[in-house]
């Protein structure tokens, strides 16, 4: 026979840092959380269980930030709403991360860059997308005719699509920071408003 004595009851560490998530923020902040990584449509219940509250409290929370502009609706599988992240705040979010890190001049050259890049893609396979090669490439399979367009590998054609991904949220930045510096121009008082 041991002496030893049995462990502790195991603790599950995820209801730990649930609990301390819950007592740390409002189930405001734990829904807006909870969507901001909710890409597919979901319904209030499941939104309101990730976030450790009541599906009216989610509901509540989920309508607010509908009318801010955070999450779109649609109709749900059953006829009930279901909620996701707008695509629009994520590109502003995405817009916002990239000026943060990056200034206006040196975007301009990437932007540039990644224009030119795009350029040889659609030079090379003749095509103005990477969809439009995968659907060439089908039909002459389906044909089973010769293609006179060269074959793209999956890492070009990822890269292809991640490169006119980054180029519109490259854009939306550079549209961002021009609005901004427009208004900051229109803030500033005139000589003839600074003197009245």
């Amino acid at each position: 026979m041991s002496n030893r004595t049995p462990p502790d009851d195991f603790t599950d560490i995820n209801d730990d840092v649930g609990e301390e998530w819950e007592a740390e923020t409002t189930p405001y902040e734990r829904v807006r959380h909870v969507i901001a990584h909710t890409y597919a449509p979901v319904s209030a219940d499941t939104v309101a269980t990730d976030a450790r509250t009541s599906p009216k409290t989610a509901r509540k929370h989920l309508n607010a930030l509908a009318s801010e502009g955070f999450v779109t609706t649609t109709t749900g599988s059953h006829g009930g709403t279901a909620y996701r992240r707008s695509p629009e705040s994520l590109v502003v979010e995405q817009a916002a991360d990239i000026l943060e890190h990056v200034s206006t001049d040196e975007l301009v050259t990437r932007i540039a860059e990644m224009r030119e890049q795009l350029k040889e893609y659609q030079t090379k396979y003749g095509v103005e997308s990477p969809e439009e090669v995968t659907v060439e490439q089908t039909n002459q399979t389906l044909s089973e005719s010769e293609s006179t367009q060269p074959d793209i590998d999956a890492e070009t054609l990822r890269e292809w699509q991640t490169t006119r991904r980054n180029l519109a949220f490259a854009n939306a930045a550079l549209s961002i920071a021009n609005a901004e510096r427009f208004v900051d121009d229109s803030l500033r008082p005139t000589d003839e408003s600074a003197s009245a």
